[in-house]
């Protein structure tokens, strides 16, 4: 693949995943989501790909619409880094919090297939 082509895949991996996470769709996430996950919260806290998907399925976490307009993608080898933002609102315990931060995803080639290995927001000020 170039690197044009893979550009692209993970641009509709990322598409993916944020429906996967406003559908609640465990079985996606499970498939996207590298065994070695280490996924970052604006709030400073982190799960695994168990805990993440844990909290997933039991509604603790209930997204709603979420945007995640992307700023850029750098390839380097088996690895692929995507910044942007993440908009959008989460239902956690119920109580609505809003998104409004820039994201790192960090996607890697994982036996032929790319795996989403780390996520971390970071809260815009205000």
């Amino acid at each position: 693949m170039t690197e044009a082509e893979i550009t692209e895949a993970i641009r509709a991996l990322e598409d993916r995943r944020y429906r996967a996470m406003t559908d609640a769709d465990v079985a996606t996430l499970e498939e996207l989501l590298s065994d070695d996950l280490v996924y970052g919260h604006s709030d400073a806290s982190r799960d695994t790909k168990k805990s993440y998907l844990d909290k997933v399925a039991g509604g603790y976490f209930d997204y709603g619409p979420l945007s995640h307009p992307e700023a850029g993608i750098v390839v380097h080898g088996d690895v692929a880094v995507v910044t942007g933002d993440m908009v959008g609102e989460v239902r956690i315990l119920g109580q609505t919090r809003v998104l409004n931060s820039s994201a790192l995803a960090v996607w890697a080639r994982e036996d032929g297939r790319w795996v989403l290995l780390a996520f971390q927001p970071t809260k815009y000020p205000g």
